[in-house]
């Protein structure tokens, strides 16, 4: 059997769920079967590198939305049509919108978009991104199906208006052999913090960005940090260091000094994730299928989330759901794993990654992957 071509654009390639969930989607689908080549609008990046790394070529366009300039999108058109793809697989809602248009300039046979998202509150972002949403909800039509990690996020763009009958939910998946129960992780990571493995270490791996809300997380752990001496705080992912004041600021919070650690990006997300003893998700909106929920519940690591996206299906009874944007409430939460001791963190962890084996091993996700671009391309 012939290889099906695909070829992916994304917004960027920088360190991010939904550049993860792809790296992962191209690297363990079948190679007898497929083929891929990606296309990032933006710069290469970190996972762009990875995806090299691993053999799949990587174009990068350069496009600055901001300052409009016609050769970058020239040079895709050219590309899409010399790659003669037959899928389109466009991620994020800029890649979507570039996607539907070039794609159907040079009559790619199958397009389709990713949505990693729910409720974006666009008044946190460049109007162009609002734009942009608004032109994919009239394009969605002309698409041939449209992907969702989330049952929240087909909620929310059924009611912006996209295509109801177009979408499909197909939630991320985890790699349960890189994530996983590591019990030298936290001696690792005290040793490089050079702390106590003694302290209890709640973590949020997150970017900076306002949907993920650090301004709550550092409320709550200065909630924490007021009862219990022995807790400290770990964050990591974009934009997690000194060199960001605004997160500097967030610092000034009482019984903080000393208490956070910021880690900034890193390689190695398991062992960040494994030394944990609570990982948390702050999020306030937008969220659809958190990946950092998942590898941590991957990791056997019980968590504390705000019910927002799918975080609250995810976890189950595996951890702890709180109203979004409440310090209050988070704090308990945590302080109320801390309490009930090792042993029964450690038991909800065991239930964690149980649930993640069961409903979200990225083997069971790629095969809905490879099931749902053989249907679109040989029945329609």
């Amino acid at each position: 059997m012939e290889k099906i071509k695909v070829v992916h654009l994304i917004t960027d390639l920088n360190t991010g769920g939904a550049e993860m969930m792809l790296f992962r989607l191209v690297t363990k689908m079948d190679p007898r079967k497929f083929s891929f080549s990606v296309v990032s609008i933006g710069d290469g990046g970190p996972v762009g590198k990875m995806i090299q790394r691993a053999g799949i070529p990587v174009m990068e366009l350069g496009l600055n939305p901001l300052r409009p300039d016609p050769f970058p999108i020239l040079r895709l058109l050219f590309f899409l049509k010399k790659s003669k793809a037959q899928i389109l697989q466009t991620w994020l809602y800029h890649a979507d919108l570039l996607g539907i248009l070039c794609g159907k300039l040079v009559n790619i046979p199958r397009i389709i978009w990713n949505i990693r998202c729910s409720d974006m509150h666009f008044e946190n972002y460049r109007p162009f991104t609002y734009w942009t949403v608004k032109m994919c909800r009239i394009f969605s039509r002309f698409v041939d199906g449209i992907i969702v990690n989330s049952y929240e996020g087909m909620r929310v763009h059924r009611m912006i208006g996209y295509q109801d009958k177009k979408m499909i939910r197909i939630p991320n998946g985890i790699d349960t052999s890189r994530f996983r129960p590591d019990h030298n992780a936290k001696d690792r990571l005290c040793r490089e913090l050079g702390i106590s493995k003694d302290n209890i270490i709640i973590g949020l791996i997150a970017r900076f960005d306002p949907m993920k809300d650090h301004k709550t997380f550092l409320k709550a752990a200065s909630l924490i940090a007021k009862k219990r001496k022995d807790v400290v705080f770990v964050l990591a992912g974009k934009g997690i260091d000194s060199s960001n004041r605004e997160l500097m600021n967030l610092l000034s919070y009482p019984y903080l000094k000393g208490k956070v650690f910021l880690l900034g990006i890193r390689n190695d997300q398991e062992l960040i994730t494994s030394a944990l003893d609570i990982a948390t998700s702050s999020s306030l909106f937008g969220e659809g299928f958190s990946n950092t929920i998942a590898e941590a519940m991957a990791c056997g690591i019980p968590c504390v989330v705000t019910d927002v996206g799918d975080s609250a299906m995810i976890v189950g009874n595996a951890g702890l759901v709180v109203s979004p944007g409440n310090p209050d409430e988070f704090s308990r939460a945590c302080l109320k794993l801390i309490e009930m001791g090792a042993e029964k963190r450690k038991e909800l962890g065991r239930i964690a990654r149980k649930r993640i084996e069961d409903n979200f091993e990225i083997r069971n996700i790629i095969k809905l992957y490879e099931g749902y671009y053989r249907k679109k391309l040989y029945e329609g």
